[in-house]
């Protein structure tokens, strides 16, 4: 790949890293949040409904969930600046061969070429 090809995906992948890491901050605001009762109408500061417990938890799951979630995709982009430096990047890590530009485009994380993933999937 040559060096114009190698810099569009690395600012995609920065833009891409920029954009995950303002989603985990969020969802580590509503995981904190989520542990504290909302102000709907009790000012007590706690929450002894059952139900306004159980949305507060189901909340924190989901956000603990999501945030593993981009964590992992985080790990990934990481991942493919680390190629891209060390001049791996867009090659299939089963076959070899360079990966096809539109599939980079499309999954810029992505470490297998088409072919090689469609003979995985069929193997599953």
């Amino acid at each position: 790949m040559n060096a114009e090809k190698l810099k569009y995906f690395k600012d995609l992948l920065l833009e891409k890293r920029k954009d995950v890491l303002k989603r985990i901050e969020h969802l580590r605001e509503v995981a904190v949040e989520s542990n504290y009762p909302h102000s709907s109408g009790d000012h007590s500061g706690y929450s002894f409904h059952m139900a306004d417990q159980g949305t507060d938890a189901m909340e924190r799951e989901k956000a603990f969930l999501f945030l593993s979630r981009e964590e992992k995709y985080l790990q990934q982009i990481d991942r493919s600046l680390q190629a891209i430096e060390l001049g791996e990047y867009g090659i299939c890590r089963v076959c070899g061969k360079e990966i096809d530009e539109e599939r980079l485009k499309a999954v810029p994380t992505t470490r297998i070429c088409v072919p090689c993933k469609l003979a995985e999937s069929r193997r599953k």
